[in-house]
């Protein structure tokens, strides 16, 4: 499966109301270890069954990055049953990244 955009439109739909956890992805294009973090964010939207994965572009979606307190970037932030259970700012290895998943 291929990460999810995430826009204020499907946030409901996609995240509030999932089944699975969802690990969101904060980023923007212009971002260097954004650009980084993509390829292993699409690894694992790939790879997890268990997981939602969503992608959430900060300068077209400003009110979802508000809502999460999104100051800096790549954030990541999964959420379960529509709560943060964990949150991290900066590049991270995919093993990091897993073990976020394994809430």
């Amino acid at each position: 499966m291929k990460a999810i955009k995430i826009t204020k439109d499907n946030f409901d739909t996609e995240v509030m109301k999932s089944d699975k956890p969802v690990l969101l992805d904060f980023w923007a294009e212009w971002c260097g270890p954004c650009r980084m973090v993509s390829p292993i964010i699409d690894e694992i939207a790939a790879e997890v069954d268990t997981a939602k994965v969503g992608k959430v572009n900060v300068d077209e979606e400003g009110e979802l990055a508000s809502a999460f307190g999104v100051m800096s970037i790549p954030t990541l932030v999964v959420l379960k049953e529509g709560k943060v259970i964990t949150k991290t700012v900066g590049a991270r290895p995919k093993a990091e990244i897993l073990k976020m998943l394994e809430v």
